[in-house]
């Protein structure tokens, strides 16, 4: 199954919502089944509201601790081993 990135559905989203183009011609011009389409077209219009809602930078903003945070535990564990390798290392 193919993956398609936030940024190209969003693409194609916008598109279908514009109505320049049916469905149909969409999916012809970019390869995809037009219920595809549709479901990402009905997906942008359901969360239009939550760009608006400030829900949308509290997530981000949470994400944005939860990498602090994953980003603290990487530091810590990489001094602990190179502790363990300089440690093993010696009794050799």
């Amino acid at each position: 199954m193919r993956r398609y990135s936030a940024e190209f559905k969003a693409k194609v989203a916008l598109e279908a919502i514009k109505g320049e183009q049916t469905i149909s011609e969409l999916g012809s011009r970019y390869g995809l089944h037009p219920n595809m389409i549709t479901n990402w077209k009905r997906q942008a219009i359901e969360n239009m509201a939550e760009s608006f809602s400030g829900k949308a930078e509290r997530v981000r903003s949470a994400d944005d601790a939860q990498i602090k945070d994953l980003h603290a535990k990487i530091g810590q564990l990489t001094v602990e081993r190179d502790f363990l390798a300089k440690a093993f290392g010696r009794c050799r």
